[in-house]
């Protein structure tokens, strides 16, 4: 292991170890101080998620992408902060940490037996969304999670992911898929981040008037296993409670191929996602290049 590779697996550590001691309030102002500092340093991180918010607010000027980048980290932090204090919340803040508008639409799908996918962009805080699944809802779900470096850090992301009730099975494999399948074909939860392309296989969509790649997973999986697949959306406010929708069912469309359907779900699912990100887009935590006129074409996916 390399010596930045140790840092960063440090870092970490040390964010699950001590971070989740502080005080709510202590751990607020930390988060804060350390977004304003990031965004003050303008590295690329910063600069890469005020482009991205450029294409979403494309009437946007320097000092309203200026202050949604500002938002954006502060939103940023506040995600890392809530996660590495997850671990050491009781049930109760759990369920009191999180309210979802249209819960019908999972509950209702869960009970018919037929298995759900819940597809959802990098908004918010996930995690905690799949907390208050396994806590309120007392519904296990599996994931797929990206093998990171160094494998000590993917190792902790795992535990800490499995801590919370999750299954996480890794990316890289080729042996996710068919455990999803199963899993759902059982009448399970899936729970997938959606909206960035880890693969050479994704399908293209128009998102925010430019072109993208998103997974075509969950399409792929609804198609075979019969199951529903739901968007979501999350969002933050002043309040200690984030919020969530649900969004109705997409559909497998009843011709084409099958690669022409899972090209029209896929954009269904990124319009559902680009509907809420519209909303609060300084709750996406997308630091990364996503539009293909972005992407460098010899380095493959996003």
């Amino acid at each position: 292991m390399s010596t930045a590779d140790r840092l960063t697996d440090a870092l970490y550590g040390l964010g699950w170890s001590t971070v989740k001691r502080l005080p709510e309030p202590v751990a607020v102002r930390l988060g804060r101080t350390v977004a304003d500092l990031a965004w003050k340093r303008r590295g690329k991180g910063v600069q890469r998620l005020e482009a991205n918010y450029a294409r979403v607010v494309p009437d946007a000027g320097p000092d309203r992408l200026a202050e949604l980048s500002r938002a954006g980290m502060r939103s940023y932090l506040r995600y890392w902060m809530e996660s590495f204090r997850l671990p050491a919340w009781s049930p109760e803040r759990v369920r009191a940490g999180f309210e979802a508008k249209d819960l019908h639409h999972l509950t209702d799908g869960l009970a018919s037996g037929r298995g759900v996918i819940l597809a959802l962009p990098h908004l918010a805080n996930w995690d905690l969304a799949g907390a208050w699944v396994t806590t309120e809802l007392r519904t296990p779900f599996t994931t797929v999670a990206e093998r990171l470096k160094p494998e000590t850090l993917y190792d902790r992301f795992v535990a800490y992911r499995e801590g919370l009730g999750m299954e996480v099975l890794p990316h890289s494999g080729g042996s996710a898929f068919g455990t999803l399948a199963r899993r759902l074909r059982e009448g399970g939860l899936v729970c997938l981040v959606a909206d960035r392309d880890l693969s050479a296989s994704g399908t293209e969509v128009d998102f925010f008037g430019a072109r993208a790649r998103m997974p075509a997973g969950p399409a792929l999986l609804a198609q075979q296993t019969g199951a529903l697949l739901l968007p979501v959306t999350l969002r933050y406010d002043d309040s200690p409670v984030m919020k969530g929708r649900v969004y109705p069912p997409i559909e497998v469309p009843e011709t084409g191929t099958r690669a022409e359907r899972t090209s029209a779900m896929t954009q269904s699912l990124a319009d559902a996602f680009a509907a809420g990100i519209a909303e609060h887009p300084e709750d996406w935590h997308m630091l990364q290049r996503l539009w293909l006129a972005d992407l460098d074409p010899t380095k493959g996916p996003a």
